[in-house]
């Protein structure tokens, strides 16, 4: 009896997995597929064709926006990880300063404010100051600064994470031995958490890279990133284009995903192998 119950709620398991997997991965696979399709029709399979990464090549509005939303995603990963390293740092080694409450609840607002109010928030901001100063012009910095302000509270939840694990004995050490804060932090804690840098800099990148939000509240003319072009499209039908740039897009995440994983991987055991030679010696 027991035997029967543990296969059951073992395929059952199984089963809701697959379910899950399903929904969130067979959309993706069907419009892969639909990217090969000579037809314009959407879900109207009519042959395998390569027409529509030929026409993408021809298309300079997405060409355009998806080089925009690179250079956005690279510089606001980098600003992201910077920043909340910095913060998830402060809020982790200093717990008792004052407006320590203050600094944490404003790091980790954007985690849970709508970016609806977040984008006009700046944007009414962002014009005030341009309407003072003169800059900056709605375009690139603009969004770059909205970007920012949203992958800097994911930055430091990740890197804060991290921090919380990492045994404050080689800091003391460090710091016993002679070296001065700054160099207990570049030589000593950032090199201990550069798995949790790197993670922050993916998440951060991608955030940057598919947000339509904060990019359509903060561009402006001339300055449309990929999701708000793909996004102005889809409202007046699906262009087989699209499907071709979505899945160029899917190559490059796949690729970059499964090269971190595997440098991530090959850190780790190298740093396990690290501790196990130094326990014997």
């Amino acid at each position: 009896m027991k035997t029967n119950t543990s296969f059951m709620q073992r395929w059952f398991g199984r089963g809701w997995l697959s379910l899950g997997y399903l929904f969130l991965y067979l959309p993706i696979v069907v419009l892969v597929v639909f990217s090969f399709n000579s037809s314009r029709q959407d879900m109207v399979w009519s042959g395998f064709s390569l027409q529509w990464y030929a026409a993408l090549m021809q298309d300079t509005e997405i060409i355009n926006g998806l080089g925009l939303s690179l250079r956005i995603a690279v510089m606001t990963a980098f600003a992201s990880v910077v920043l909340g390293t910095f913060a998830a740092f402060v809020l982790d080694r200093y717990r008792r300063f004052t407006g320590r409450t203050i600094f944490a609840g404003m790091v980790s607002a954007p985690l849970v404010m709508p970016e609806v109010i977040i984008g006009l928030s700046l944007l009414l901001m962002l014009v005030s100051v341009q309407k003072a100063f003169g800059f900056p012009e709605r375009g690139l910095t603009t969004i770059w600064i909205g970007h920012t302000l949203l992958g800097m509270a994911y930055a430091a939840v990740v890197v804060q994470s991290r921090l919380q694990e990492m045994s404050k004995s080689l800091e003391e050490a460090a710091m016993d031995l002679g070296c001065r804060p700054y160099q207990v932090f570049f030589l000593v804690t950032l090199p201990n958490i550069k798995q949790a840098l790197g993670s922050a800099w993916l998440l951060t990148f991608t955030l940057s890279l598919d947000d339509v939000v904060l990019s359509a509240f903060l561009s402006g003319p001339g300055s449309s990133t990929m999701p708000i072009v793909i996004f102005s499209r889809a409202r007046l039908g699906l262009d087989p284009r699209v499907n071709a740039v979505a899945a160029l897009t899917i190559l490059v995440v796949t690729i970059g995903v499964i090269a971190s994983s595997l440098y991530i991987a090959r850190a780790e055991r190298l740093r396990q192998k690290q501790i196990s030679s130094a326990g014997k010696d």
